[in-house]
């Protein structure tokens, strides 16, 4: 293991996230929203702490080994929501370390889990740097890290396929991983102008429409009104953000192949984007029916409005709301935190165990079946055409084991804290999903703020957790790892 390495390259980390805090203080000085201190302290701290890291480690070897980017990976998610907090810690009066670093985890794992309320009367300078972390986290810091590394002379292979999401995330675009790393940030970067745009246009303000678009293509849903969407009660602003939620919910992959290609082919192909969008179509319609039926809404168009925002914001791993979606009938919230658990793509920014790894566990368990039947027929599992191979198919049993057990054991771990069952269980799985409200008592009408800071702990690591999708944490506790 080289840690100078790995301590060099995360200060450099360290640097351009201080560098990303300029512009808060920039929105906080041109507004004089009283928060200019708070950014000063963070942006001193940071900087100093990553120049500090730099000048101890600078003149060390660059090589970087496959284990040494799972440790990388693992330190930055770790590290940055901590200077992420300083700006919320050193203005938000009563504020604890441990309320902050969950925050700031919450934004940077694109969750949207908040502990704050009030959100209409901070400094809008303030929630814009917590939008602002849900689109450096979206798609992944190391990402844009791999695209500058080459020139610092670090190859970036290593990083990326620990960041990346989803069972085929070796796949590469272009020739040189760099180029790969800036083709997906551009297209990001297009999409969130496009949806800032969009939003403007809609009606929001030019800086709410900015916010809203960080934390929509990042699918993290933080906003800068307690009411969230409800705060508009837009049609218009729902629409765009149901568009929007489902292009961030596509792997960045298909839609960078997309553009290279100047082609729709890629989204054709893409066995996986037909899944999904098959599942949250079929959920949008079986909702709206329940809300007519029960009576929950008295037409049509206006449950079939508020359940596509409600189903894709949660499918997606979004988390916006616009009513509260916990006093519809029981079957719509626990239908929408289930299916958050695997419908989001591949690639995309979204969270869960996403949706290839779901088909491919369905195939799966539909060719040991007819295994029984015919026991010595050759019956490969297939998707999009091609043949899976076995070590992904154990790779994803894998995961799926350890995806049961987290979830399970940070179920218990909560309910015997004395978090009721039902508390429990969604804050856990929106969690672990990165998906932000659950149901009870974090349901989508209240905060995170009734627990302890214990509890609060154990939910900062599943975010973490889901975040880096549990293995990449997971293989740092074996022996294996660390033997030479």
């Amino acid at each position: 293991m080289h840690f100078g390495v790995v301590v060099n390259l995360l200060s450099v980390v360290l640097i351009a996230f201080a560098c990303a805090m300029l512009v808060p203080l920039g929105i906080s000085l041109y507004l004089d929203d009283g928060a200019q201190r708070a950014y000063h302290i963070a942006i001193i701290a940071t900087a100093f702490a990553g120049v500090a890291g730099y000048l101890a480690t600078r003149g060390r070897p660059k090589a970087l080994q496959a284990r040494d980017g799972f440790v990388f990976v693992t330190l930055v998610w770790s590290v940055l929501p901590a200077f992420g907090a300083l700006p919320l810690l050193a203005h938000i009066p009563g504020l604890s370390f441990t309320d902050a670093y969950f925050e700031a985890m919450s934004g940077l794992t694109a969750t949207g889990a908040t502990l704050l309320s009030g959100l209409d009367h901070l400094p809008p300078s303030i929630n814009f740097w917590r939008c602002a972390l849900q689109w450096i986290g979206g798609l992944g810091v190391i990402v844009l890290a791999v695209a500058v590394l080459p020139l610092l002379g670090v190859g970036g292979r290593q990083l990326l396929k620990a960041e990346i999401p989803g069972p085929m995330k070796e796949a590469q675009l272009t020739p040189r991983i760099h180029e790969t790393a800036k083709g997906l940030w551009l297209v990001y970067a297009a999409l969130t102008v496009a949806c800032a745009l969009a939003y403007h246009w809609g009606g929001m303000s030019g800086l709410d429409a900015v916010m809203h678009a960080f934390s929509t293509m990042g699918l993290g849903g933080f906003s800068s009104h307690d009411a969230s969407f409800g705060y508009w009660d837009s049609p218009v602003l729902e629409a765009i953000a149901v568009a929007f939620m489902l292009v961030a919910g596509i792997s960045f992959v298909t839609h960078f192949a997309a553009v290279h290609r100047v082609s729709p082919i890629p989204y054709w192909r893409d066995a996986e984007l037909r899944y999904y969008l098959l599942l949250i179509g079929a959920s949008v319609a079986v909702v709206a029916g329940l809300l007519v039926m029960a009576g929950t809404y008295p037409d049509w168009s206006s449950a079939l409005r508020h359940a596509a925002f409600h189903v894709v914001s949660v499918a997606t791993t979004t988390g916006y709301a616009n009513v509260d979606y916990a006093a519809w009938p029981v079957f719509a919230p626990l239908w929408m935190l289930f299916i958050a658990a695997f419908a989001t793509c591949s690639g995309s920014t979204g969270g869960g165990i996403k949706m290839m790894r779901a088909v491919l566990m369905v195939r799966q368990a539909t060719r040991e079946l007819e295994r029984l039947v015919h026991p010595r027929a050759v019956m490969p599992v297939k998707l999009g055409g091609q043949v899976v191979e076995n070590r992904i198919i154990f790779a994803v049993l894998a995961y799926m084991l350890i995806y049961g057990a987290t979830l399970a054991a940070i179920t218990l771990l909560l309910t015997a804290t004395g978090l009721d069952l039902l508390t429990a269980l969604s804050a856990a799985a929106a969690c672990i999903n990165n998906v932000g409200p659950g149901l009870g008592e974090v349901g989508p009408a209240e905060t995170y703020a009734l627990l302890s800071d214990f509890q609060t702990w154990i939910l900062t690591l599943a975010m973490l957790l889901g975040r880096l999708e549990l293995l990449t944490v997971f293989v740092l506790l074996t022996p294996t790892f660390w033997r030479r």
